[in-house]
């Protein structure tokens, strides 16, 4: 996400609390971690670092159907859930998938990436609004 030669000696640390959990808390930390890592590094006039946007999906098959973002019902009896987390522009960081009730086929793998990067692209549209129209204020 970060040029880190064009960073310099910055240390950031990144705390994110999700206020309201129904599942995928882990790629929605990422994927508003990445918002406010850029939005402090512009605020340090540093804004030239920054290289792309990064987000994170939680995607599965629930019911026999590929779901995007599964709440907390979906996931807890889902037949496979996976996080996928992409750099914008360079493809996925991290595929991380597990079959609960049975295996996945390769076209089922196929059909969870295709859903995931869709969702993914829709994020990095609104990550990129947000640091777009965010002025300063806290």
């Amino acid at each position: 996400m970060l040029d880190l030669g064009q960073l310099g000696e910055v240390t950031i640390n990144v705390d994110c609390d999700v206020l309201q959990a129904d599942g995928g808390t882990r790629t929605a930390s990422i994927t508003g971690g990445a918002v406010a890592v850029a939005l402090a590094v512009r605020e340090h006039g540093l804004e030239h670092s920054i290289r792309s946007f990064v987000s994170a999906v939680s995607v599965g098959i629930y019911e026999n159907q590929v779901v995007l973002d599964l709440d907390y019902a979906e996931d807890s009896v889902a037949q496979t859930d996976m996080n996928v987390v992409q750099l914008e522009g360079s493809g996925f960081i991290e595929i991380q998938g597990t079959a609960e009730g049975k295996a996945f086929s390769s076209s089922e793998l196929g059909a969870m990436l295709s859903l995931a990067e869709k969702g993914m692209d829709e994020l990095l549209d609104l990550q990129k609004t947000v640091f777009s129209t965010h002025d300063g204020d806290r």
